[in-house]
C-alpha cells in the first residue's frame, strides 16, 4: 500500500534548518496495523504526514498503491487524500459549527457524492462508532470521547484504504482511550489498514507491526505481534 524510500524532512526556519527525518524507508502491507512509536520530536509525527500527503518530503520517495507521490498534482493528491485515505488527529479537528453528522458527511460531499448518500453513508458510520444516537450534537455538545469518536467515522465514512491516525488517544481519559483502540481494533478485523502514531505502549501492542524511531531514524521494527 505505502513504500517510503529514503525519505528525509528538514524544516527551514529563517537560516536555521532542522532536520527531522533522516533517511527512512518503511513499506506498509494492505490490511496492517503499524504503531509508530517514539519520544517527542523523535519525528513519528512528521513521517505520518509525510506518508499520508499532508506534507512534502526534503528528499526521498513515497509510493502509495504503486504510484509515486512526487508525480501528484496538488490537486490530485486533495482527490487522493478525499477518496482513499481516512485522518484521526488527537484534536479531532471537528467543525465546531456543524453537528456530528455534518461533520461526518462533509468530506463525503466533498468527494462529489449526493447529498441523500452522504447523509446515509454518515449516519452508517456514526453508527459503528457508537454514536448513532447523537447526530445532532455540535461538538461543544460532546465528550472528548465522543468526540473522537465522530472524528472517526469521518474518516471511515467513505472505506478508506488506508486510515491515518496521529496520537487518537492522547487527549482521552483512560476509558475512553480503550473505547477508540477497540474501534481501531474491529476495523483491522475487519481488513482496514492502520497506520497509528502514539506514546502509549500499552496501545501500540494492540498493533500487528511496532516501528520505533529515534532522531529521525528507524532504529527498530517488531513485526508479527
Amino acid at each position: 500500500m505505502i513504500e517510503v524510500r529514503n525519505l528525509k524532512k528538514t524544516f527551514v526556519n529563517g537560516e536555521i534548518e532542522t532536520p527531522v527525518l533522516k533517511g527512512i524507508d518503511l513499506k506498509v502491507a494492505d490490511g496492517e496495523f503499524i504503531a509508530i512509536m517514539g519520544r517527542s520530536g523523535a519525528g513519528k509525527s512528521t513521517l505520518l504526514y509525510q506518508m499520508s500527503l499532508l506534507d512534502e518530503p526534503t528528499a526521498g520517495e513515497i509510493l502509495v498503491d504503486e504510484r509515486y507521490a512526487h508525480s501528484m498534482s496538488e490537486s490530485e493528491k486533495v482527490q487522493f487524500r478525499l477518496s482513499e485515505f481516512g485522518y484521526v488527529f488527537q484534536d479531532y479537528a471537528l467543525l465546531p459549527e456543524l453537528t456530528a453528522l455534518e461533520n461526518v458527511a462533509l468530506p463525503l460531499l466533498m468527494k462529489g457524492l449526493g447529498k441523500m448518500l452522504s447523509y446515509h453513508q454518515a449516519r452508517a458510520a456514526l453508527e459503528k462508532v457508537g454514536v448513532g444516537h447523537r447526530p445532532n450534537n455540535l461538538p461543544s455538545q460532546l465528550s472528548g470521547g465522543e468526540q473522537q469518536r465522530v472524528s472517526i467515522a469521518r474518516a471511515i465514512a467513505h472505506n478508506p484504504k488506508i486510515l491515518f491516525a496521529d496520537e487518537p488517544t492522547a487527549n482521552l481519559d483512560n476509558e475512553s482511550s480503550h473505547a477508540v483502540l477497540e474501534i481501531f481494533r474491529e476495523l483491522h478485523r475487519k481488513g482496514q489498514t492502520i497506520i497509528m502514531v502514539t506514546h502509549e505502549e500499552e496501545f501500540a501492542t494492540e498493533a500487528g507491526k511496532i516501528v520505533r524511531i529515534d532522531d529521525g531514524r528507524i532504529v527498530s521494527v517488531e513485526a508479527d505481534r
